[in-house]
């Protein structure tokens, strides 16, 4: 196969992540394949700084073996509900699934969080991925070579976007674009231009992930965008946890699909000549995704992994990408492989 080189874009999801950890495992494979820039967001931006560092020291094994080692950290927060194995042992366990899910750990800390605030534990605030992202090398997830990558977090004070990128990226940057505002304290960041310290939240309420870093000229002209909350999901989600669970996925996809219509319209504009050829970049958009899977996953999940779905995300992800380069790898510098008109139509 011909070199080709694509730009990465990777959502945030929590521990849903994982499936993108399959991805990326799969694309490493490819030695023809090379990732000149990485948008990351949440767990992409996690993913994203390991993928640039194990490249950045040690190529694509080194890749593998920094997304084995974040993931192996993460798996350490435990599953704790129990209502797979009871809810098993009732003629009805659909609905003893429900009543379990409202006394477990994971459901009794959402509904805490409603009620008590990040800032009411005083000086025992601990945020826990602080334990993972501070061991980052930062000397390569910041190193001129490798892959270019982007982290984007949301101002809290003005709403907007903030791309870190190159020596701005710090443990801080990655905290606060993983930054749920209900679970963990803003991380406070001094803006180099202005002198002010600005608050971030989670950079998945205005980049999920951020795509218009990618639009360097420079830069190639494929997008490959590792989507992991799904953009559809068929049935009236109907009990409390699926509804809350709906709304998640479409606050988190709005800011993506924003992107991608602007980006369908500027391809629109070229191709009928009202833009001069070369003023805007004509940019080849492609997907990896498993909605099946991610639709058959609780919202929770994301919060409380367990073992088992991890790696039952990376298989997914591996798998996703395997059917992708299967189905689009001589797309890749020649055509878009996803339809943005059909899409939006």
């Amino acid at each position: 196969m011909k070199p080709k080189s694509i730009n990465l874009a990777l959502q945030g999801g929590g521990a849903h992540g994982a499936f993108t950890w399959g991805v990326l495992d799969r694309l490493l494979d490819e030695d023809w394949l090379e990732i000149a820039a990485i948008s990351g967001t949440s767990a992409g931006a996690l993913n994203g700084a390991a993928l640039k560092s194990g490249l950045v020291r040690d190529g694509r094994q080194g890749a593998r073996d920094d997304l084995d080692w974040l993931w192996s950290q993460v798996s350490e927060v435990h599953d704790l509900r129990l209502t797979r194995w009871i809810g098993a042992l009732f003629p009805v366990p659909e609905i003893v699934n429900r009543w379990m899910e409202a006394f477990t750990p994971v459901a009794m800390a959402d509904a805490f969080g409603r009620i008590v605030s990040p800032y009411d534990s005083g000086p025992f605030y601990v945020n826990p991925l602080a334990r993972i992202v501070e061991r980052f090398h930062y000397d390569e997830v910041c190193a001129e070579a490798g892959p270019r990558l982007f982290v984007s977090a949301t101002n809290v004070r003005t709403g907007k976007i903030r791309v870190f990128s190159g020596a701005e990226i710090s443990c801080d940057a990655i905290l606060a674009s993983a930054c749920l505002p209900n679970v963990f304290r803003a991380v406070e960041i001094e803006d180099p231009a202005t002198g002010r310290t600005e608050a971030f939240w989670d950079g998945g309420f205005t980049g999920n992930p951020a795509l218009f870093p990618l639009f360097e000229a420079d830069l190639p002209r494929d997008i490959v965008v590792v989507n992991i909350n799904p953009l559809m999901r068929d049935g009236i989600p109907k009990t409390p946890a699926e509804i809350e669970g709906r709304i998640n996925e479409i606050n988190f996809n709005a800011s993506l699909l924003r992107e991608l219509r602007a980006i369908s319209f500027v391809r629109r504009l070229i191709a009928d000549g009202s833009v001069i050829e070369g003023r805007m970049k004509d940019v080849l958009m492609h997907l990896v995704a498993d909605d099946a899977v991610m639709t058959s996953l609780r919202a929770d999940s994301k919060i409380a992994p367990g073992q088992g779905t991890l790696s039952r995300l990376k298989a997914a992800g591996q798998a996703a990408a395997d059917r992708f380069l299967d189905a689009h790898a001589d797309d890749l510098g020649q055509r878009a492989s996803v339809d943005l008109v059909a899409m939006f139509s």
